[in-house]
């Protein structure tokens, strides 16, 4: 039998390839599924205090469909964030062009909400996992996604903008680290703390939206939340935290002690007209690297505007 034919009748002696996606259609369906957790985040209800399915919470100029319409004008900002990382190293060049499109994104974000800062944060913390999530590959697990955000964090951005954001202001006045802190740590409250959450209440038997609301609760029993601290000071902070910790100590949004203290919690944040929109945010993070793990494969998500 010549080499020809005989590497033609035994193909079982080739090795295995192991599945690689094509990078347009990962970028793609990584930008899907940002555009997913955060619509996610924002129908999720009841959030003590934050936009939800019963109304605006304890903000003025926010309200559910605005949510929405400014998470889908997000969608080229993650494709393009996800299309940039492929191949690329954690330098002081990927994060400053990140922050770049970040801020592109930005201006999509305020164009569809009207002017309202709805996700700001959540670009820094989508963005920076996404990019990491995409230079990891397929089976990166959660920690090592989010310790990979963390090396792109912690590179300095020489193109950023000199005026100090509210969330700035507020980590100096009280000394937290912030969202900037949170992602240069490699996202603790993410990996530590909201996603065992989110696995523990799934695996005693909770619905969806009481795993989720249950990991939000533990982020925020703990996390120095700079939205709080900047609408309600001290106080609010520590109303949060507790009243969070209490929902958790009851059973959890499950149980009908837990979901009475969470009604107990919306009602006190909003007398305080404070919110928790970086725990909000850092819920997303955990959704998101969730849903990574099996979520997009070849046949994964497409997005649709509508």
């Amino acid at each position: 039998m010549s080499a020809i034919a005989s590497s033609l009748a035994a193909p079982t002696m080739l090795p295995p390839m192991r599945w690689r996606p094509r990078p347009r259609l990962h970028a793609l369906q990584l930008a899907d599924l940002a555009i997913e957790v955060l619509i996610t985040e924002a129908m999720l209800t009841p959030k003590p205090a934050l936009v939800d399915q019963r109304g605006p919470g304890a903000h003025r100029d926010l309200e559910l469909g605005l949510l929405l319409r400014s998470a889908r004008a997000l969608h080229a900002a993650f494709l393009e964030m996800a299309t940039l990382a492929a191949g690329r190293q954690p330098d002081q060049a990927l994060r400053e062009q990140l922050a770049l499109i970040g801020r592109e994104g930005e201006c999509d974000m305020l164009a569809a909400s009207g002017g309202s800062n709805t996700h700001r944060g959540a670009i820094w913390v989508i963005g920076l996992l996404l990019a990491a999530r995409v230079i990891r590959g397929v089976g990166a697990t959660p920690r090592e996604i989010a310790r990979l955000a963390g090396c792109i964090a912690r590179h300095e951005d020489r193109f950023a903008p000199q005026l100090a954001s509210h969330g700035m202001r507020v980590c100096e006045r009280y000394g937290v680290p912030g969202a900037r802190g949170q992602a240069r740590a490699g996202f603790p409250h993410v990996v530590d703390i909201g996603l065992p959450a989110l696995w523990s209440a799934r695996a005693r038997g909770a619905d969806e939206t009481c795993a989720q609301l249950d990991a939000l609760m533990a982020i925020m029993s703990s996390l120095d939340d700079t939205c709080l601290l900047y609408r309600g000071g001290e106080s609010a902070l520590h109303a949060a935290q507790c009243g969070a910790g209490a929902v958790l100590a009851l059973g959890g949004s499950a149980s009908a002690a837990g979901r009475s203290a969470l009604l107990h919690l919306d009602a006190q944040l909003l007398a305080l007209h404070a919110s928790p929109g970086g725990s909000a945010d850092l819920l997303a993070a955990c959704l998101f690297l969730d849903h990574a793990q099996w979520r997009c494969s070849a046949r994964g998500l497409r997005y649709s505007p509508r």
